[in-house]
């Protein structure tokens, strides 16, 4: 399977492609929302995709590491694709993103980033600040969908198999509020779902 278009219909046809209201993990609102959970479902499209994101990013690593939970399954695909470590970090009591259950980085060691979605880069930025910290080498970034504006983050291209331009907005901009629709935080990192607050009645 190769081109877009065929990445597009495999998320299409497991429901991956959510339309709606929804918050998404960087704050802003979207009308539309990529679940790539849903197409990853399936062990054999797991493993389509990681095999193509992997030819795609020619990542020349020692290790790939995905942020949790959503680049989990495939930044493991990729790491098995190229035949390399994976490992994935989690949040600390300060918030930021450490590395527990016994993974480490070497200093010196090259490091390949894999998301699942890329919308305002955040995560990413998050991933390479720790980086930074272990004193590790970034040497390529993908993500099976890049939804970003700027196709980079921090200068460094974004690999992607697919790329979506899909407006987002700031919550107090944004057109759904504004029509009272339902509120949908699918993503790990909010609540389910919300309804905008009703304006209260006064006395």
């Amino acid at each position: 399977m190769r081109g877009e278009n065929c990445w597009y219909d495999m998320l299409e046809a497991s429901r991956a492609i959510r339309t709606g209201h929804f918050r998404l993990s960087s704050g802003q609102h979207s009308g539309m929302y990529i679940q790539c959970a849903k197409v990853l479902e399936d062990p054999a499209r797991g493993e389509a995709l990681g095999a193509a994101l992997a030819r795609e990013m020619q990542c020349d690593a020692d290790r790939v590491i995905s942020p949790p939970l959503g680049g989990i399954l495939i930044g493991y695909e990729v790491a098995r694709a190229l035949g390399k470590p994976f490992l994935f970090p989690e949040r600390g009591a300060d918030g930021r993103l450490c590395l527990r259950r016994g993974f480490s980085l070497e200093p010196g060691e090259r490091v390949c980033i894999v998301e699942d979605v890329v919308t305002t880069g955040k995560t990413t930025l998050e991933l390479l600040d720790l980086l930074e910290r272990s004193e590790v080498t970034t040497v390529s970034t993908g993500a099976i969908v890049d939804r970003s504006t700027t196709r980079t983050v921090k200068g460094m291209p974004i690999h992607a198999l697919l790329r979506l331009s899909i407006p987002t907005f700031d919550p107090e901009d944004c057109p759904h509020c504004g029509r009272g629709e339902t509120l949908q935080s699918p993503g790990s990192r909010h609540r389910q779902s919300v309804r905008p607050p009703s304006p209260v009645a006064s006395a």
